[in-house]
C-alpha cells in the first residue's frame, strides 16, 4: 500500500506528459519545393521537413520561383484539420511579419504557394535571410504549434522594379466639413401660371355647355338641398376646398403643411360625398332624374 502511494504522483505526471504529447499539434510528411519557372518536373530545391527541427541550409527564392509547403497536419498522432495554419515570414530586424494561409483538407492535407510577388515590399527590401515559421493551432485543449522551419534568402531582379508600399492609414483631425444644402424649390415663373390659369378659365365655358347639352337639371338644386342641404353643402366646400389648399401649395406651402390639411379634407369630401350620392341616386330611382 505504501509502494503504491510512493508511486502514484509519479505515475500521475507520467500519465499527464502522455495526455499532453497526445494532444499536441503538429504535421507529418512535409515536403518543401522551390521551382522555378520553366524549370521542368524534378528541377529546383525540394526538402523534407521536420517538427521543431527546421533546416540547416537557407531556402533561396528568385524572382521567378514559387515556394511550396505540402503537409498533413496532425493533432497527437492524428490526421486531423486545424482551425488555422500558416506560414509565418519574418524579419528578425524590424520584426515585421506577414502571414500566409494554409489551404487544408478535412483529411488534415494542407498546401500553400508563395512568390516574390506575395512578399510585402519592406520584406523584400530586406538585407538579411527572412525566417519562416509554420503555425497551427485549433480550438480546445490541444497545445498549439509554432516553430521556426527554414530561412530565406530572397534574390531579386535588379531590372524590375519594386512596387512603392502604400501610405499607412492615420487616424486624426480631418479639416472641417462644410455642407451645402441645396435650395428649397421655387414655383415657375409666373408667365406660365397665367397661361395654364387662362387654360382652365377658358374650358370652363365649354364644360358647362356640354353639361347643359346632356340634359343637365337645374331645377333639381332647390329638391337636393331640401333633402341632405348639409351633406351637399359640405361636399361641394370640400372641393373648394382642397382647390384653395393646392393653391396654397403651390405658392407658399410645403409638403408638410399640405397633407394634414389635404387629409383633413379629403375625409370630409369622402364622408360628405356618399351621403350626397345616395340622395341623388334615391332620386334618380323615384324617376325624377
Amino acid at each position: 500500500m505504501r509502494f503504491f502511494r510512493s508511486i502514484l504522483p509519479s505515475l500521475l505526471v507520467s500519465g499527464a506528459c502522455v495526455v499532453s504529447a497526445a494532444s499536441s499539434w503538429g504535421f507529418e510528411d512535409a515536403t518543401l519545393t522551390v521551382q522555378s519557372k520553366g524549370a521542368g518536373v524534378g528541377g529546383g530545391l525540394k526538402e523534407k521537413l521536420a517538427v521543431n527541427s527546421p533546416l540547416s541550409k537557407q531556402v533561396t527564392l528568385g524572382a521567378t520561383d514559387t515556394l511550396k509547403i505540402l503537409l498533413t497536419t496532425t493533432d497527437g498522432k492524428k490526421a486531423k484539420r486545424p482551425h488555422q495554419a500558416f506560414l509565418t515570414v519574418t524579419e528578425q530586424a524590424s520584426g515585421l511579419e506577414e502571414s500566409f494561409i494554409f489551404s487544408v483538407k478535412d483529411t488534415g492535407k494542407g498546401k500553400v504557394e508563395l512568390t516574390q510577388k506575395d512578399l510585402p515590399t519592406p520584406l523584400l527590401l530586406a538585407s538579411e535571410p527572412l525566417t519562416a515559421s509554420l503555425v497551427i493551432a485549433s480550438f480546445g485543449s490541444s497545445t498549439p504549434y509554432k516553430s521556426k522551419a527554414f530561412e530565406i534568402t530572397v534574390e531579386r531582379d535588379p531590372n524590375a522594379p519594386i512596387a512603392a508600399g502604400e501610405k499607412p492609414v492615420r487616424y486624426g483631425k480631418l479639416e472641417e466639413i462644410h455642407h451645402i444644402f441645396r435650395s428649397d424649390p421655387k414655383s415657375p415663373p409666373k408667365i406660365i401660371t397665367l397661361v395654364f390659369t387662362a387654360a382652365v378659365l377658358g374650358a370652363l365655358p365649354v364644360l358647362f355647355g356640354v353639361w347643359l347639352t346632356l340634359g343637365a337639371n337645374l331645377n333639381h338644386i332647390s329638391k337636393a338641398l331640401s333633402s341632405a342641404p348639409l351633406s351637399h353643402a359640405l361636399f361641394f366646400g370640400s372641393i373648394v376646398a382642397l382647390e384653395g389648399i393646392f393653391f396654397l401649395y403651390y405658392t407658399s406651402w410645403n409638403l408638410f403643411q399640405t397633407l394634414p390639411a389635404a387629409g383633413a379634407v379629403g375625409l370630409v369630401a369622402f364622408l360628405s360625398g356618399s351621403r350626397a350620392l345616395s340622395e341623388v341616386q334615391e332620386r334618380r330611382l323615384a324617376g325624377l332624374r
